[in-house]
């Protein structure tokens, strides 16, 4: 039997630690409560029956014992009802609990290249909005369940103790709902709310991208109809809330007033049966009875319509979760590489991603020497990110191997390989805390006296002296905020605290403006002195002194030489360079001009 096919129960078991035993004692304590809330009507029903049928012959003492009997009874169901509340509300918290901690381990052993195929708003919404769904279920739903199955059982036995033709007309109504139930109910119906669910996440996801998005549409003057993922997202929610809301307006509206009309069937039986039989006292007692119970059979009905209905919503939550997280599995080695060697090199790579029509990488071999820094160039899309990444083994090689001093990256284990390698891409992550945190993030045991040289080599000792609180300067939505050349030198920083042998730079220097591009430039010759470094750039003149160039072209290897070397051969990256200085020369034209004019 598949996870899915399970009881929902079973499904979350396993993510409520040490508090298994809760959710069935709030299912044995519901239980009891459903039974206890149906003795009122039947102490109801018995003083309704005596005074009718007696002629008054029920004494105080035997109403207020009938009473008493009614209260202790409602009290108590209360009381047990409570207390099955209390049990799945702690379990439900484990279980919300539970899934957050066992998504996100999930989600810290993804591969990195997962994260770029996986928008984080997604992820965001996925766990922590599902996480909450399966609370909701199962704190107020699941308890529910017991008391489902008691009270039908309990009432149906009563239904056909008292008057089994009065039981059977009360009973019209419930299979009448019930049938409708099972309609709204359908595979269709099923199919609605998983669509809904997506579209909710789509929208979830779109709406951070937006939220990114948003200095650039203001820029530009434009709407939130310029972002046409985003509006055509919220378009798609609408009609699919719409869409969800026909399918279910008749058969709700039919499904409320059939469980409404007890009385309806009831009232003409009850007549027929005095006018036939006599015995009016007694059949109006009877009468009272069924009418009383009516409701109880709709309340039972809907809660489990709620119950199947949030079931599903739950499981599929829970589907969510788990193949939020269905994605291949790197295997990493547990043998430490004893291998103080820290070259990088790539034999014969191929790697194509899923869908691609052609390889990101096509045969490629290279090799960078301790201590040496190579520099990849090319056009845009041509499989230098692709190279860089497979380095850190964001993704595993379809051919060919990776070696990091001679060992292939798939035998270095994952804390070894992440702890020889230092990242500075070109979309730079700070995380809202202090700086120091940002900067220590990644390495303990940092000496003040290594975070004193680390800022001066990134050239970041003038941004911390700049602020009020210095290192401890909160950054983020409720602290200062860093332009992309300042966040990009406290990136550095951080990368020259962890002091990694082997580094990767994509685009460092990206997202700079002139005066941090030259700072950066600085903080990246002090980084990488001395270390085996794997470098990916457009700007041509960061590159310039480079000890290997390698011009990448459509995933291959089109040229290799220092830069003087590769202007003698009159190829790409002579066009590439004259192309560049073209560029700036247009730029410094431009900038003349604009002074001209002032």
């Amino acid at each position: 039997m598949s996870s899915k096919q399970k009881f929902i129960l079973s499904r979350f078991t396993p993510y409520m630690g040490k508090k298994k035993v809760l959710m069935p004692l709030a299912l044995f304590l519901s239980g009891i409560s459903a039974a206890l809330n149906i003795l009122p009507y039947v102490f109801v029903w018995i003083i309704i029956r005596q005074i009718l049928g007696s002629a008054g012959s029920l004494t105080l003492a035997d109403i207020r014992v009938y009473a008493w009997g009614a209260f202790a009874a409602a009290f108590g169901g209360v009381l047990f009802y409570f207390c099955a509340l209390m049990s799945s509300h702690l379990a439900a918290f484990r279980v919300e609990v539970g899934l957050q901690k066992a998504g996100m381990e999930k989600i810290r052993s993804m591969p990195l290249g997962y994260f770029d195929n996986q928008a984080s708003g997604k992820i965001r919404k996925i766990i922590n909005d599902g996480a909450g769904t399966t609370h909701s279920f199962l704190a107020h739903q699941m308890p529910d369940i017991a008391g489902s199955i008691v009270s039908p059982l309990i009432l149906l036995f009563l239904t056909f103790f008292v008057d089994w033709r009065m039981g059977i007309a009360s009973l019209i109504p419930i299979v009448i709902g019930f049938s409708t139930m099972g309609f709204m109910m359908n595979e269709q119906g099923m199919n609605f709310q998983k669509k809904y669910l997506n579209s909710m996440e789509e929208m979830s996801s779109e709406s951070v991208e937006y939220i990114r998005g948003i200095p650039v549409v203001k820029t530009f003057g434009q709407t939130v109809y310029s972002f046409t993922r985003f509006h055509d997202s919220i378009l798609r929610y609408k009609e699919m809330v719409l869409a969800y809301t026909l399918l279910w307006r008749k058969p709700m509206s039919f499904y409320t007033v059939v469980m409404e009309s007890a009385a309806f069937f009831l009232t003409p039986l009850a007549v027929l049966m005095i006018g036939r039989s006599g015995g009016a006292a007694a059949i109006l007692a009877d009468f009272i009875f069924y009418l009383l119970i009516a409701p109880i059979f709709a309340q039972v009905l809907m809660r489990s319509m709620y119950f199947r209905q949030n079931s599903m919503i739950a499981s599929q939550a829970l589907d969510r979760i788990e193949s939020l997280t269905d994605y291949p599995r790197m295997k990493y080695s547990d043998i430490p590489a004893d291998n103080p060697a820290d070259s990088l090199e790539f034999k014969d790579v191929r790697f194509s991603y899923d869908g691609a029509n052609k390889a990101a990488a096509d045969g490629v071999s290279f090799r960078v020497n301790e201590g040496e820094t190579v520099a990849l160039v090319g056009a845009s899309g041509g499989g230098k990110t692709t190279l860089a990444r497979l380095a850190a083994r964001f993704w595993d090689t379809d051919e060919g191997e990776v070696l990091i001093g001679g060992i292939n990256v798939k035998e270095i284990p994952k804390d070894e390989l992440m702890d020889r390698i230092s990242f500075v891409f070109q979309s730079t992550k700070l995380f809202k805390g202090t700086l120091r945190e940002n900067i220590l993030f990644g390495k303990e045991g940092v000496t003040p006296e290594e975070i004193e040289r680390a800022l001066v080599l990134s050239r970041s000792k003038e941004i911390i002296d700049g602020l009020k609180d210095g290192l401890d300067t909160v950054i983020g939505s409720r602290g200062t905020y860093l332009s992309g050349g300042e966040q990009q030198r406290i990136a550095l920083a951080r990368a020259l605290v962890k002091d990694a042998p082997v580094i990767l730079l994509d685009e460092a220097t990206a997202f700079a403006d002139p005066e941090n591009e030259h700072l950066i430039q600085e903080a990246l010759r002090e980084l990488s002195r001395g270390k085996t470094t794997l470098m990916i750039a457009h700007r041509l003149t960061t590159v310039q002194n480079a000890d290997r160039i390698l011009v990448v072209n459509n995933g291959k290897i089109a040229e290799s030489g220092t830069h003087d070397a590769l202007l003698a051969q009159r190829g790409l990256y002579s066009g590439m360079w004259d192309e560049y200085q073209k560029s700036i020369a247009w730029k410094v034209a431009a900038r003349e001009t604009v002074t001209l004019g002032e």
